[in-house]
């Protein structure tokens, strides 16, 4: 098997993994979205400091620990995974799993705005284009759902500004996470202590699968992040840009013939329009980059 294929293999193998955590956090009541969301950073942490061991990454994270500015961008980035992660065990768990999936297909064009605003990079057109026909989306939704989809919002622009504050630090995927893990856990830890002091803890009360279940977190969190750091190596930006469609197309599916969440009239015409908008977003997006290949190509040949 080629690299590029095998690199499609994992990348696929990644955003599927995401994509049906829906029917994970479930497995995990009666804790509540606080409880979970803390087990999920204390155990992550202790997963990805073990990785970063075992995969032989001492050293990028010595050189993390020395860089101050990288330290205060991953901070600010361990706050924001910390929201998407709540937001997101809270909104599966209270039955809004395709409003969700529609936080994470308006992510890429969240995080193109947040190019322009944070960054200064310019829009072409045809982006423009895309954001137009998102925000019509939006606005759709929020007549259809008598409010904001504010699950959707704050799961884009969390996750947005996550990734955003990711590629301006520009550490390696385990390292990072196990960094902003580190830096959480403190927290999560106190509140864990809290719940156990209170009473209100499920862990060691809820019975061994329960606790167990809990503690898996940290493996769950870690497995489809190794796939996709082993696949970003492999394959081409453009085609893991393609591939990340794959979670929020599953975390939707799920959302309507699994756990059947209603979808009116009014939510399909916003959801169409969302899809719209990716589906002329993408073909620019892979226009653009042949584009700069065979700009490369033909400087070269001169």
């Amino acid at each position: 098997m080629s690299e590029a294929r095998r690199g499609v293999l994992l990348g696929f193998a990644a955003y599927a993994m995401w994509g049906v955590f829906p029917l994970y956090w479930p497995l995990l009541e009666p804790a509540g979205a606080g409880e979970i969301l803390t087990h999920r950073i204390v155990w992550s942490a202790l997963v990805t400091a073990a990785l970063v061991l075992l995969i032989g990454r001492r050293g990028a994270m010595r050189g993390l620990l020395r860089d101050r500015r990288a330290r205060l961008l991953l901070t600010v980035a361990a706050g924001l995974v910390s929201a998407n992660w709540l937001t997101y065990i809270w909104a599966v768990n209270n039955g809004r799993v395709v409003e969700s999936s529609l936080g994470y297909f308006i992510n890429p064009l969240v995080s193109v705005f947040l190019g322009v605003m944070v960054l200064g990079e310019r829009l072409r057109p045809v982006q423009t284009a895309a954001l137009g026909l998102a925000t019509a989306a939006v606005g759709v939704l929020t007549l259809e759902y008598g409010r904001l989809p504010w699950v959707a919002l704050v799961l884009a622009l969390s996750f947005g500004g996550y990734g955003l504050v990711k590629k301006v630090a520009g550490v390696g995927a385990v390292e990072s996470l196990a960094f902003e893990t580190a830096v959480a856990a403190p927290v999560a830890a106190a509140y864990l202590g809290w719940l156990a002091l209170s009473g209100a803890a499920t862990f060691g009360s809820g019975g061994t699968t329960h606790s167990l279940l809990l503690a898996s977190t940290g493996l769950i969190t870690a497995a489809p992040l190794v796939c996709f750091g082993a696949a970003a190596i492999r394959v081409r930006l453009v085609t893991l840009g393609l591939l990340q469609y794959v979670a929020p197309t599953l975390q939707f599916l799920l959302g309507v013939w699994w756990f059947r969440e209603a979808m009116t009239g009014g939510r399909w015409i916003g959801f169409a329009l969302v899809w719209s908008a990716l589906a002329v977003f993408t073909i620019d997006a892979v226009r653009h980059h042949r584009r700069e290949i065979a700009d490369a190509a033909a400087a070269a040949a001169f």
